[in-house]
Protein backbone atom coordinates (compact mmCIF):
# COMPACT_ATOMS: atom_id res chain seq x y z
CA UNK A 1 0.00 0.00 0.00
CA UNK A 2 1.18 3.80 -0.85
CA UNK A 3 1.13 5.21 2.04
CA UNK A 4 0.63 9.02 0.20
CA UNK A 5 -0.43 8.92 -2.95
CA UNK A 6 0.13 11.68 -5.22
CA UNK A 7 -3.53 11.98 -6.60
CA UNK A 8 -4.32 15.87 -6.39
CA UNK A 9 -8.02 15.50 -5.93
CA UNK A 10 -7.69 13.51 -2.84
CA UNK A 11 -9.37 15.31 0.41
CA UNK A 12 -7.30 15.83 3.49
CA UNK A 13 -9.31 13.35 5.31
CA UNK A 14 -8.83 11.08 2.55
CA UNK A 15 -4.92 11.40 3.13
CA UNK A 16 -5.49 11.59 7.14
CA UNK A 17 -7.17 8.05 6.78
CA UNK A 18 -4.35 6.98 4.41
CA UNK A 19 -1.77 7.81 7.12
CA UNK A 20 -3.79 6.00 9.91
CA UNK A 21 -4.28 2.98 7.80
CA UNK A 22 -0.62 2.34 6.23
CA UNK A 23 2.27 0.65 7.58
CA UNK A 24 3.87 2.15 10.47
CA UNK A 25 7.35 2.68 8.17
CA UNK A 26 5.37 4.52 5.71
CA UNK A 27 3.43 6.39 8.28
CA UNK A 28 7.12 7.59 9.56
CA UNK A 29 8.47 7.94 6.07
CA UNK A 30 5.37 10.49 5.16
CA UNK A 31 5.84 12.77 8.29
CA UNK A 32 10.03 12.44 8.58
CA UNK A 33 10.13 16.06 6.67
CA UNK A 34 7.73 17.71 8.83
CA UNK A 35 10.45 18.06 11.61
CA UNK A 36 14.24 19.19 11.44
CA UNK A 37 16.09 16.41 11.04
CA UNK A 38 13.74 14.38 13.66
CA UNK A 39 12.33 11.39 12.20
CA UNK A 40 11.64 10.23 16.04
CA UNK A 41 8.87 12.56 16.40
CA UNK A 42 6.78 10.49 14.13
CA UNK A 43 7.63 7.44 15.71
CA UNK A 44 7.01 8.80 18.77
CA UNK A 45 3.07 8.97 17.67
CA UNK A 46 2.67 5.86 15.46
CA UNK A 47 1.34 3.44 17.70
CA UNK A 48 -1.70 6.35 18.86
CA UNK A 49 -3.49 6.06 15.73
CA UNK A 50 -5.88 6.20 14.41
CA UNK A 51 -6.04 10.35 14.43
CA UNK A 52 -9.40 11.94 13.77
CA UNK A 53 -8.09 14.57 12.86
CA UNK A 54 -4.93 16.47 11.44
CA UNK A 55 -5.06 18.51 14.67
CA UNK A 56 -5.18 15.36 16.84
CA UNK A 57 -2.02 14.42 14.94
CA UNK A 58 -0.42 17.28 15.23
CA UNK A 59 -0.96 17.78 18.69
CA UNK A 60 0.27 13.98 19.19
CA UNK A 61 3.85 15.27 17.69
CA UNK A 62 4.04 18.47 19.27
CA UNK A 63 3.32 16.92 22.59
CA UNK A 64 6.22 14.77 21.87
CA UNK A 65 8.58 17.58 21.68
CA UNK A 66 6.99 19.15 24.49
CA UNK A 67 7.85 16.41 26.81
CA UNK A 68 11.42 16.03 26.11
CA UNK A 69 13.28 17.62 29.19
CA UNK A 70 15.31 20.94 28.13
CA UNK A 71 18.80 19.79 27.61
CA UNK A 72 17.21 17.29 24.79
CA UNK A 73 14.80 19.77 23.69
CA UNK A 74 17.51 22.23 22.93
CA UNK A 75 19.60 19.86 21.07
CA UNK A 76 16.49 19.42 18.71
CA UNK A 77 16.16 23.24 18.46
CA UNK A 78 19.77 23.10 17.43
CA UNK A 79 19.09 20.98 14.54
CA UNK A 80 17.09 24.12 12.93
CA UNK A 81 18.75 26.51 10.47
CA UNK A 82 19.81 30.23 11.11
CA UNK A 83 17.76 32.33 9.09
CA UNK A 84 19.66 33.78 6.57
CA UNK A 85 22.67 32.11 8.30
CA UNK A 86 25.33 30.40 6.18
CA UNK A 87 23.52 27.14 5.27
CA UNK A 88 20.97 29.17 3.95
CA UNK A 89 23.48 30.76 1.78
CA UNK A 90 25.09 27.38 1.02
CA UNK A 91 21.80 25.70 0.12
CA UNK A 92 23.09 22.98 2.96
CA UNK A 93 19.37 22.94 4.44
CA UNK A 94 16.07 20.73 4.19
CA UNK A 95 14.10 21.30 1.26
CA UNK A 96 11.52 22.67 3.54
CA UNK A 97 13.44 25.32 5.07
CA UNK A 98 14.74 26.26 1.55
CA UNK A 99 11.63 26.59 0.20
CA UNK A 100 10.30 28.62 4.02
CA UNK A 101 12.55 30.69 3.42
CA UNK A 102 13.15 31.05 -0.01
CA UNK A 103 9.62 33.24 0.21
CA UNK A 104 11.85 36.36 1.82
CA UNK A 105 14.69 35.15 -0.19
CA UNK A 106 16.88 35.09 2.89
CA UNK A 107 19.52 33.57 0.84
CA UNK A 108 20.18 36.37 -1.38
CA UNK A 109 20.27 39.09 0.90
CA UNK A 110 23.01 41.45 0.22
CA UNK A 111 26.21 41.89 2.20
CA UNK A 112 24.77 44.64 4.59
CA UNK A 113 21.62 42.75 5.50
CA UNK A 114 23.34 39.17 5.55
CA UNK A 115 25.76 40.94 8.15
CA UNK A 116 22.57 42.60 10.35
CA UNK A 117 21.46 38.74 9.99
CA UNK A 118 24.30 37.62 10.87
CA UNK A 119 24.79 39.30 14.01
CA UNK A 120 21.60 38.98 15.31
CA UNK A 121 22.05 34.74 14.85
CA UNK A 122 25.30 35.18 17.39
CA UNK A 123 23.65 37.32 19.24
CA UNK A 124 20.41 34.61 19.60
CA UNK A 125 22.64 31.98 19.81
CA UNK A 126 25.33 33.45 22.37
CA UNK A 127 22.25 34.07 24.70
CA UNK A 128 20.07 31.21 24.19
CA UNK A 129 22.26 28.41 23.30
CA UNK A 130 20.58 27.51 19.82
CA UNK A 131 19.02 29.28 16.73
CA UNK A 132 16.88 31.47 16.49
CA UNK A 133 13.20 29.77 15.23
CA UNK A 134 10.40 31.63 13.42
CA UNK A 135 7.61 30.70 11.54
CA UNK A 136 8.66 32.94 8.27
CA UNK A 137 5.65 31.51 5.75
CA UNK A 138 3.69 34.27 8.60
CA UNK A 139 6.32 36.91 8.05
CA UNK A 140 7.93 39.53 6.11
CA UNK A 141 11.40 40.42 6.14
CA UNK A 142 10.64 43.44 8.20
CA UNK A 143 8.83 41.76 10.67
CA UNK A 144 10.84 38.96 11.09
CA UNK A 145 13.50 41.18 11.50
CA UNK A 146 11.52 42.94 14.17
CA UNK A 147 10.20 39.79 16.04
CA UNK A 148 14.11 38.86 16.38
CA UNK A 149 15.03 42.08 18.14
CA UNK A 150 12.27 41.56 20.44
CA UNK A 151 12.79 38.13 21.11
CA UNK A 152 16.82 38.85 21.99
CA UNK A 153 15.34 40.29 24.81
CA UNK A 154 13.12 37.77 26.26
CA UNK A 155 14.92 35.23 28.90
CA UNK A 156 15.73 31.79 28.55
CA UNK A 157 12.13 30.01 29.92
CA UNK A 158 10.29 32.68 27.46
CA UNK A 159 12.67 31.35 24.66
CA UNK A 160 12.32 28.07 25.08
CA UNK A 161 8.56 28.20 24.96
CA UNK A 162 8.52 30.73 22.14
CA UNK A 163 10.92 28.00 20.11
CA UNK A 164 8.38 25.52 20.82
CA UNK A 165 5.57 27.44 19.42
CA UNK A 166 7.17 28.50 16.36
CA UNK A 167 8.44 25.17 15.63
CA UNK A 168 4.42 24.09 16.03
CA UNK A 169 3.58 26.77 13.75
CA UNK A 170 5.84 25.88 11.08
CA UNK A 171 5.32 21.80 11.51
CA UNK A 172 1.58 22.82 11.25
CA UNK A 173 1.64 24.52 8.37
CA UNK A 174 4.27 21.79 6.64
CA UNK A 175 1.42 19.05 7.75
CA UNK A 176 -1.38 21.07 5.85
CA UNK A 177 0.58 21.29 2.90
CA UNK A 178 1.50 17.31 2.77
CA UNK A 179 -2.40 16.21 3.22
CA UNK A 180 -3.48 18.95 1.07
CA UNK A 181 -0.51 17.86 -1.47
CA UNK A 182 -0.17 21.42 -2.19
CA UNK A 183 3.20 23.07 -4.12
CA UNK A 184 5.33 25.19 -1.96
CA UNK A 185 3.44 28.91 -1.65
CA UNK A 186 4.08 32.06 -3.13
CA UNK A 187 6.14 34.76 -1.50
CA UNK A 188 3.91 37.12 0.39
CA UNK A 189 4.57 40.02 2.46
CA UNK A 190 6.78 42.67 1.70
CA UNK A 191 8.92 42.74 -1.94
CA UNK A 192 12.54 41.70 -1.43
CA UNK A 193 15.58 43.02 -2.21
CA UNK A 194 19.11 42.31 -2.42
Amino acid sequence: MICMPTIRSMTTRSRLEQLNTCPPEAFCAALADLWEHAPWVAQGVVGQRPFATADALHTAMVDVVAALDEPTRVAFYAGHPELAGDDARRGLMTEASVAEQGTLALAQLGADEAARWNALNQAYRARFGFPFILCIRRHTRASALQAFEQRLQHDRSTELAAALGEIAAITRLRLDRLLLGAAPAASHGEPVSS
